[in-house]
């Protein structure tokens, strides 16, 4: 065998076994700064605080695509993240905040 059939078995054996350490997929719903900033590539600190700064302001993500919408983030991001995006807790939040208001009516009701 020679030097370069070695080399190029090396990089192809490399290629296929970085799927295997791909990134944890990332709830961008409970997720914190830290673990937006390392999960999802090309989000630094400055875009993961500011993720989270318009989850608390506009609520939970109903999907992927809805991270867009956050300042700094663009469909393209989006797209190159897809596999690692997860949204999880988007009606169990919204479900929540809503039982929760529901139940201070009551209260206040009675």
């Amino acid at each position: 065998m020679n030097m370069k059939s070695v080399l190029a078995s090396l990089v192809l054996s490399l290629a296929l076994a970085l799927p295997a350490f791909a990134a944890e997929p990332v709830d961008i719903n409970t997720a914190d700064a830290t673990t937006l900033a390392e999960g999802l590539t090309g989000v630094g600190m400055s875009k993961a605080e500011a993720i989270i700064a318009y989850r608390d302001e506009h609520g939970p993500f109903a999907s992927a695509e809805d991270l867009a919408q956050v300042k700094g983030i663009g469909d393209k991001l989006v797209e190159r993240n897809r596999d690692n995006i997860v949204v999880g807790s988007a009606k169990t939040k919204a479900s929540a905040g809503k039982a929760t208001a529901k139940a201070s009516k009551v209260s206040s009701a009675d």
